[in-house]
């Protein structure tokens, strides 16, 4: 049975969520539209609709909110990248169509500006590259695996394979991000970074 100390801790608890939700959430638009620098932290509350206590009750400061939004958003986009590359069984065409949808993602203001265009410069590389673990590191690397099990590349170049494939299409995918015209750059990096797999492994 649920007594009125346990119900007070889940209300705060919901409370908490709330609010942590909220401070995500206008984190994302205003990183996504402005950037991490022109992005106050006054502004970020006001939109929140929360004290500022409340973003230090949540987050260490601007910075750790940015990293938690960026994870958010790579969490969203890896799995689409997913999904995208589940159409099919073949290992080199899971990676083709992942590749692609990263790319898709690209086109999505918050995504390259968060992600993509000031990620490698608000955060440290060791945290960039433990999020990077988590997500996109670690889908490469899996798919690579399952190429190298089939015997199409050498399994002892799955490693450094990962790192090459994912430094390119994060190059194609800022390609896009920086462009004055967005869609051209997305067609031509989508032809790029098709050459580049196609290129990969033996038949």
């Amino acid at each position: 049975m649920s007594t009125p100390e346990r119900r007070a801790r889940r209300t705060q608890a919901e409370r908490s969520a709330t609010t942590r939700a909220a401070l995500l959430a206008a984190g994302r638009e205003l990183f996504g539209e402005r950037g991490f620098a022109a992005s106050g932290r006054e502004e970020i509350v006001r939109r929140a609709g929360v004290t500022r206590g409340a973003l230090y009750h949540h987050f260490a400061d601007k910075e750790d909110l940015f990293r938690a939004v960026m994870e958010q958003l790579e969490a969203e986009v890896m799995h689409r990248v997913a999904v995208a590359a589940m159409q099919s069984d073949d290992p080199v065409e899971q990676l083709r169509l992942g590749a692609q949808a990263y790319l898709d993602a690209a086109l999505d203001p918050s995504v390259s500006r968060v992600c993509i265009v000031d990620a490698p410069a608000v955060l440290p590389a060791d945290v960039r590259r433990e999020v990077s673990d988590r997500f996109a590191h670690g889908q490469v690397r899996e798919v690579l695996t399952a190429i190298g099990a089939a015997g199409r590349i050498p399994a002892e170049l799955v490693e450094p394979l990962t790192d090459v494939v994912l430094s390119g299409v994060m190059a194609a995918a800022q390609h896009v991000a920086l462009a004055d015209s967005p869609e051209q750059a997305r067609r031509d990096a989508g032809a790029a970074v098709d050459l580049l797999i196609s290129g990969l492994t033996t038949s």
